[in-house]
């Protein structure tokens, strides 16, 4: 499944009423280590269609990153439920994604 872009419009329908896991990265476009875990994240999303994917460009969502206190990037926030449950700052493998999903 392909990545949902996620906007300040949409987080709460898409992330926090939605009824399973969701992987929220939390991005930017000027962010080198952003780039390189992209593909990661791109691959974990196609090898893992019951888990959801969101993107979420901090440049264009700064209220949601300073919600959810958002200091580096990339960050990997999972969602169950509509609440945080595991995060991770920087890159990181697929099967570390797949560890932090869990």
């Amino acid at each position: 499944m392909k990545p949902v872009i996620i906007d300040n419009d949409n987080f709460e329908q898409e992330v926090l009423n939605f009824d399973g896991t969701v992987l929220c990265d939390f991005w930017a476009a000027w962010c080198g280590p952003c780039m390189m875990l992209a593909p990661t994240v791109e691959k974990f999303a196609r090898n893992n269609p019951d888990i959801k994917v969101a993107k979420i460009d901090v440049d264009k969502c700064g209220e949601l990153a300073a919600k959810y206190g958002i200091m580096s990037i990339p960050t990997l926030m999972v969602f169950k439920g509509g609440e945080v449950v595991n995060t991770s700052v920087g890159v990181i493998s697929e099967d570390d994604i797949s560890e932090l999903v869990k």
